[in-house]
Order: C-alpha cells, then structure tokens, then sequence
C-alpha cells in the first residue's frame, strides 16, 4: 500500500509526463487501493482524532460508526497507538473518503469539473455529463462512473465508483478496492463532461516481482538495461528473477524511493521519467516485383494502389 506522501510524488512526476484525464483518474486510483473507507471523509488524514471528527457527525448511521471504530486498531483497543497499523505503510499516513468523497478526489487529480457532494447530487446536476444511462448502456472501453441506485428511487443513488476498463471498477467501500464489475450492483453509468465523451481506456502496467513473466517485464528490462544496470546474464528475457529485481532496486535507490526490488506504480513512473518519450516505430517500406505483366495490367494495378511506380524490362 501506498502512503499519502507516495501517491503525492506519484502524482507530480504524472503531471510531468502529461498524462490524460482518464490515465491521471485511472493510476491515482490505482495508486490509492488499500486506503480506508470513513464516513464523510474527503481526504483527511487517518488519524484518531479525525476519525473521532467523523463520529461526531449527528447525520452519521450506526453502522458507520461501528465501520470506522473496527477499522482502527487504537480504536477498537487492539493497539495502543498508530504504529503496525496496515493504513501506516512504512509510518507514513494514509488518506480517508467515503465513496463519493474519493470520486471527488479523483476528479479534482484530474482536473475534471464536476458538482455534488453526493452520489445523487452528482447524478442529478445534468450539467456534469457527457452521456449517462443504465449500465447496460455504458461504453465498456471507456473511462467513467458507476453508480448504485437505490430500489424503489429512480434519482437517488446510494454508492458510487470508477470503471476503469475490462470489466473492473474501483470504489471506496470498506477501504478502496478493485473488483470486477459483476461483482457489486452497479446500475447505472455517466460519463462526465470534462472526459470528452467516448475516451479510450488507458493501459495501465501491472505491478512486477519475483516470478513474473511477459512483455511488461521485457519493458522493465529494456529500460533497466538502457539506464546502464546489469539485469544478469540470460538478458532482456522476458523473466523477472533474481537479478531483474536486484537491478530494480537499485535503480530505486537511485531514485529515492523504496528499495523493495518490486515494480509497482511509482517505481515505473521513475523509470518513465528517466528512459523518456518511447520512439515511434520507424515504418518499413518494401519494393515488390511482379514479372510478365502486360502494360494494361500494370497500369490498371498502379491504379488501385496510387502511390506505386512502372518500370518496364525489355
């Protein structure tokens, strides 16, 4: 899990490569799974005294309150303080939202303009959307988000979450997670106005460590190698082993992030950052020679194909 100062760096080196709104939505998201889910927090840092803020709230349900004491190790007695707590990852601090609170927050990453405090504030203000209907209606390959209506309340929505491409959302509920669509339910979609309408699904690099395999890791490789470190012997092979993680972490030292030897979110924006702009493929022409044409076949095959040149062989 990433700390809040994590998520902050990421972030930054993201605006510097310029990503789009649908990438920053996506890899901020991405970047927060794990945080913990409070009842009208909208960012605030998990701590004891704001978790306490939260239950102070007169309009706050019960069962919030039970969620938000579990939750917290100092709260329900487990632990008499923060330190160990998995919202502490490395003693650094985690951020707080309920699920309309980290939609917000992702929009405003993003720069995305939006309006509504609540899932059915947000759903009714016409003016936020590009498109929205049933979810059986929603561009599957688009960025956008998902709500949950309420039965019986046609304009009201009880919970909301980011689609983020193949058939997977991420929402704040319990803490942020990702799970396949199917697995809650969703009933509704919309896309909203500053996302431009239909937008392609970012692709985003899976995590990388110890064991994996594919074209993600020949990347990793190819950017390691091109960056000076030594991957090992057998190469850009497309293996994540021993000295493929042990060239990661260096390159993380040298970075100054943790030297875990894992390739996650942060440590492949670095590596963005350091390798710079891919180069487009150079395109290959060829020449192709076809023997025994008459001249009225060349010419009608030069024809269909206008940038062909004829040179005739006696």
């Amino acid at each position: 899990m990433n700390s809040a100062a994590d998520v902050e760096n990421m972030i930054a080196n993201w605006r510097v490569l310029s990503l789009t709104k649908a990438e920053m939505i996506v890899r901020s998201a991405e970047a927060m799974i794990g945080w913990p889910y409070a009842w009208g927090a909208t960012g605030q840092k998990c701590t004891v005294a704001n978790r306490e803020a939260r239950i102070k709230n007169p309009r706050i349900a019960e069962g919030d309150i039970r969620l938000i004491k579990k939750r917290c190790q100092v709260m329900n007695g487990s632990a008499g303080s923060c330190s160990g707590c998995k919202y502490y990852p490395g003693g650094a601090c985690t951020l707080m939202f309920d699920c309309i609170g980290f939609v917000n927050r992702l929009l405003d990453i993003a720069g995305v303009p939006h309006y509504g405090g609540g899932c059915t504030t947000m759903w009714n203000h016409q003016e936020n959307w590009e498109s929205r209907g049933l979810l059986a209606d929603m561009p599957t390959e688009s960025v956008c988000l998902v709500f949950q209506q309420v039965k019986g309340q046609p304009n009201k929505m009880d919970h909301i979450g980011v689609y983020i491409g193949g058939g997977m959302v991420i929402h704040c509920s319990g803490e942020v997670k990702v799970e396949k669509i199917t697995q809650y339910p969703w009933s509704h979609f919309g896309v909203p106005k500053g996302l431009e309408g239909d937008v392609p699904v970012p692709t985003t690099k899976p995590t990388l460590r110890r064991g994996s395999t594919g074209p993600y890791v020949v990347e990793c490789q190819t950017d390691l190698v091109q960056l000076g470190y030594d991957i090992g012997k057998s190469g850009i092979d497309g293996v994540y082993g021993k000295a493929t993680m042990a060239a990661v972490a260096a390159f993380q030292t040298a970075s100054g992030l943790k030297s875990d030897g894992i390739c996650g979110p942060a440590t492949w924006t670095a590596l963005d950052a350091a390798v710079g702009p891919k180069p487009e493929p150079v395109e290959t022409f060829y020449t192709v020679t076809i023997p025994h044409m008459t001249k009225s076949q060349a010419e009608a095959l030069c024809t269909q194909y206008p940038q062909a040149t004829k040179t005739a062989e006696n």
